[in-house]
């Protein structure tokens, strides 16, 4: 199978090199377009004695690597970046399908969030942002050994784990270009981190502190990026908030460049920032209100009124972007029918501004190492009870915003409610994935309210808060629950 894409950092097997698999259990689209792989992949081929391959679940079902077509069973080591806790599904079947023996490392979000469903199925996991210290890993990985944040299996759960915050002082040099999530492009990862405090994301704590890029450094990486693509995407929780965002969006529109941000917030966004966005070929906006009221962005804090948000349609609109994506959560503590309403009068507000709104529509899960963490899912004690209401909330917000003219797209209830499980569990949870069995009537137990005095399963992930911090946090957000 071949793919249009620009690889100039693949390597070509010889004897001697041994084999790294570098396994996203998800869509090459996504893939492709992330930067954190994309330096594992450099990293290890500029190594003498390595070579690395990769492998997607969408192409030939994860068993044999996009390169070559090797198969994944004749790799010495498959490291695992998982995203979402959906992949666990998917990453199980390619180990098991691929009949991969060799070592087996699990990394990525879902690792510093609670890797604990995992333990039983990987040999190691790594803790952090690994960009900068892959070659640790694989030499340690070989030896049988541990460092810092590289961990065995067998001793996770156990004492406390710090996670690696890496330097963004430098930025990767060369990498693939493919057709990915931002189209062909380059990317430049304009930081990490968010300096926002948003309740229930949990960006904050895993990726804290907030880090950005030196303009100066994204230009130079840009200018080398010329010879291969006449698009760059900006890469970031919140690409706006870039202390310098103006400057180098205007910059890479003057090398001649087109400028696509993963991400902006409608609290940023003024007549000389669309404009320049306009300019930069930005054809659709994305804001995230994620509640229709104020008293349920109060609630998750985002820091957005709908006066933003409407600004912000406006000034698309002035600038002819014609097309708004709007984000919404549903299953808040708290949250009344008016509250539900409200995300359709919004949406109407913004339709009346701009020709095209596509909205998205999904529960909440309550994240670990949130404020949020000990709700229960759905927003209610009553976890059945919950569900049904989710569902409900959900029908007719499809059937509302429909009615104003909105395309809405809605995963279900079930479906958050594995993730939420996943990112809860335990053992039990992982073994019973491993085995196929994974129903979820059976761990509804993982969906309800957590107690504030409660041991937590990823309690031992260091990440430089303090969880005492956390419940203050929450006790806060209860009185406005309440």
């Amino acid at each position: 199978m071949e793919f249009p894409e620009i690889n100039p950092i693949a390597k070509k097997w010889r004897k001697g090199l041994k084999r790294v698999a570098l396994v996203y259990p998800n869509r090459y689209v996504g893939g492709i377009a992330n930067i954190g792989l994309q330096h594992i992949y450099a990293e290890i081929n500029s190594l003498d004695n390595y070579i690395c391959e990769r492998f997607y679940w969408d192409v030939f079902s994860g068993t044999k690597s996009v390169e070559s077509g090797t198969p994944l069973k004749e790799f010495d080591i498959a490291l695992f970046s998982l995203q979402y806790e959906e992949d666990y599904f998917k990453a199980i079947k390619i180990i098991k399908e691929s009949e991969f023996t060799g070592l087996k490392v699990a990394g990525g979000p879902c690792v510093m969030e609670n890797p604990l469903p995992l333990v039983e199925l990987f040999d190691y996991f790594y803790f952090g942002e690994v960009d900068g210290d892959v070659t640790n890993l694989i030499k340690a990985c070989e030896k049988g050994e541990e460092t810092e944040y590289l961990v065995k299996a067998e001793r996770i759960g156990g004492e406390k784990v710090k996670v690696r915050k890496a330097d963004l002082s430098t930025h990767l040099q060369t990498q693939i270009v493919g057709s990915g999530a931002y189209g062909e492009c380059y990317l430049l990862e304009v930081g990490r981190g968010c300096k926002r405090a948003c309740s229930f994301c949990i960006v904050r704590q895993i990726y804290s502190p907030c880090r950005w890029r030196d303009v100066k450094l994204l230009l130079e990486i840009a200018e080398g990026a010329k010879k291969f693509v006449d698009k760059v995407a900006l890469v970031a929780p919140s690409v706006t908030d870039h202390p310098k965002a103006k400057e180098l969006i205007a910059s890479l529109i003057d090398m001649g460049f087109l400028v696509s941000p993963s991400s902006v917030r409608a609290d940023t966004l003024d007549e000389e920032l669309v404009e320049l966005l306009s300019r930069g070929g930005l054809e659709s906006l994305t804001i995230a209100p994620e509640a229709g009221s104020e008293r349920m962005r109060r609630l998750l804090r985002k820091g957005i009124s709908e006066e933003d948000v409407l600004n912000a349609a406006s000034l698309a609109a002035k600038h002819g972007i014609e097309k708004v994506k709007m984000y919404f959560m549903v299953g808040l503590p708290g949250e009344s029918h008016e509250d539900v309403r409200a995300i359709v009068e919004l949406v109407d507000r913004v339709k009346k501004l701009v020709p095209r709104v596509s909205v998205s529509i999904n529960p909440l899960v309550p994240k670990p190492h949130t404020p949020l963490q000990w709700e229960p899912f759905g927003g209610i004690d009553d976890v059945k009870a919950g569900m049904k209401a989710l569902k409900e909330k959900i029908r007719f917000l499809k059937k509302e915003l429909g009615r104003k003219g909105a395309s809405v797209s809605a995963e279900s209830a079930e479906s958050f409610a594995i993730q939420t499980i996943l990112s809860r569990g335990n053992k039990e949870v992982g073994r019973a994935i491993a085995e196929n069995n994974f129903r979820l009537r059976d761990f509804y137990a993982y969906l309800g309210r957590i107690e504030e005095d409660e041991d937590l399963p990823w309690d031992f992930i260091d990440h430089g808060y303090s969880k005492s911090r956390l419940l203050k946090e929450y006790e806060r957000l209860k009185s406005l629950i309440s």
